[in-house]
């Protein structure tokens, strides 16, 4: 053998265990980092639960039906309530609060109709299968937990946003695809009444403009671009890495959402025609119509209110600067001091010095003839300030509470944090590690020090299945693990008998 040969076995010698220490290395290195200790195991546990809180922040282990009508948080279920192929056949409609959202329709396909007042949960009533029936609630004539086939409430009103269509226009709500921003109309009536059971409804088609009109306008914006482009001779057009990160603009016409606080629907104001005299007086924008928004002004209010026409909306707050000491009582009210049965007294305004007859009702300012056409009411945030409550007005406002004062919206009890003392151990919503803590310490002693003793023999003979893969750097597979508990589970008689130990 030449000196060659001996050099190039040696080279190619060395070269292996080179290549078999950079192996292992990297063996060790890869065990490394998809490592954890139990402490990190822990923390990473209490992470995921945390965002999960976020996620959820609210309690969900009872249901709101026992509480009765309320405005709240509904979702409806497409599992349960597959939406119609057939417009002559429709799906029956059904809503559920929070908690079932979770708890019972947790892995069903839902859609969130956000608030509605006025309704009690369906779940585990006649308007849901018998398969899917509520968890939450017991039977109260047999205690049996999972209700279900009980009777609707029979004040619920539906309409097509429980079967995931929503606005005028009827479409299916797909959150993949859907672009800009939808409203949600205050909702003066339902659809049995005319109105449309507060509906949520996108900008372009409260004022008959088409779905697709800023494609459209986008559209010709890019031919005329096009066009400027090949007269100047500049192939460059700086705004094109922009306009993929701009949001979907406001349509000409429909008001900026500065300016308003809250909507009334055309389908309401035209079921509650007398609201029309107020278009464009203080505490409400200019009558937005049906065809063609704010610009299509067809007919101005007339009489004492000629002036209030021309105030300057673009500021939200403008109708506060001008807002009567005394009309500030109705806003500042306490809730309990209202009164759904008698009008309100400081309903009156001033006197004018120049007309001596007494002190004179808001609607008397408001202009003689309403405006025509078909429009929707936008409303400034002191709109409720401005609404005659005089004993001829008042019937209008009966009906309509959401009309004399802002509503309540239930909330579900937010969900423990965690950062107390076996936070969530008594409810079910606190951390896996806190619950498991406050079951361990609600526990009698003899059965504790059993547990501990098990869990040391467990502990043992796993280290001692791991022990192997330490020393040599081989990584654990998933089979290795299965088998070895498989074989573990035949070695229960040992761990029973070191639990029996303890007891000696």
């Amino acid at each position: 053998m030449s000196g060659s040969e001996v050099g190039e076995s040696s080279s190619q010698q060395t070269g292996r265990q080179n290549g078999a220490q950079e192996a292992t290395e990297r063996r060790q290195s890869l065990v490394s980092e998809s490592s954890q200790t139990a402490r990190e195991y822990i923390e990473s546990q209490l992470q995921l639960e945390a965002d999960a809180r976020q996620a959820l922040p609210y309690s969900f282990d009872s249901c709101t039906q026992p509480l009765g009508p309320l405005r709240q948080t509904l979702f409806a279920c497409l599992t349960c309530n597959p939406p119609s192929t057939n417009p002559d056949e429709p799906s029956r409609s059904a809503a559920v609060c929070y908690s079932c959202s979770i708890s019972c329709h947790g892995e069903h396909t839902l859609v969130e109709l956000f608030n509605k007042r006025n309704f009690v949960c369906d779940c585990g009533t006649t308007r849901l299968p018998s398969t899917a029936p509520c968890t939450l609630r017991s039977d109260p004539q047999t205690g049996e937990k999972a209700v279900h086939s009980q009777e609707p409430a029979p004040g619920n009103r539906y309409n097509k946003n429980f079967q995931n269509r929503f606005c005028g226009c009827g479409e299916l709500y797909d959150a993949d695809k859907e672009k800009g921003t939808m409203y949600q109309c205050l909702g003066l009536g339902t659809t049995e009444t005319g109105g449309c059971g507060e509906d949520w409804w996108h900008p372009e088609c409260l004022i008959g403009l088409p779905r697709d009109w800023n494609e459209t306008v986008n559209g010709q914006a890019a031919n005329d671009g096009e066009k400027e482009i090949e007269e100047n001779g500049n192939g460059k057009d700086d705004g094109d890495d922009n306009a993929a990160e701009e949001e979907t603009p406001l349509p000409p016409g429909f008001p900026e959402e500065d300016d308003f606080a809250a909507f009334i629907c055309y389908k309401c104001v035209e079921s509650n025609p007398w609201l029309k005299r107020y278009a464009g007086t203080p505490g409400f924008l200019p009558p937005v119509f049906k065809g063609g928004g704010l610009a299509n002004k067809t007919s101005a209010p007339s009489g004492d209110t000629a002036a209030t026409d021309e105030r300057p909306i673009s500021k939200k707050r403008k109708a506060d600067e001008d807002q009567d000491p005394e009309d500030e009582q109705v806003s500042k009210r306490p809730k309990a001091e209202n009164s759904d049965a008698q009008p309100d007294s400081s309903n009156e305004t001033k006197s004018d010095p120049g007309n001596p007859g007494g002190p004179k009702y808001k609607h008397e300012f408001l202009p003689s003839t309403a405006p025509s056409g078909v429009f929707s009411l936008f409303l400034k945030e002191d709109f409720r300030d401005h609404l005659c409550r005089c004993p001829t007005c008042f019937p209008n406002l009966a009906s309509h509470p959401q009309l004399r004062e802002e509503e309540d919206t239930y909330e579900p009890p937010l969900s423990d944090d965690g950062n107390e003392p076996n936070g969530g151990g008594s409810t079910g919503t606190g951390s896996l590690l806190e619950r498991g803590e406050a079951a361990l310490s609600n526990i009698d002693r003899i059965r504790a020090i059993e547990g501990a003793m098990v869990y040391n023999h467990l502990r043992d003979k796993v280290k001692e299945f791991l022990k192997p893969y330490a020393e040599s750097g081989k990584p654990v597979s998933a089979e290795d693990i299965k088998s070895y508990f498989e074989q573990l589970r035949g070695d229960y008689q040992e761990i029973s008998k070191a639990g029996n130990d303890g007891n000696e």
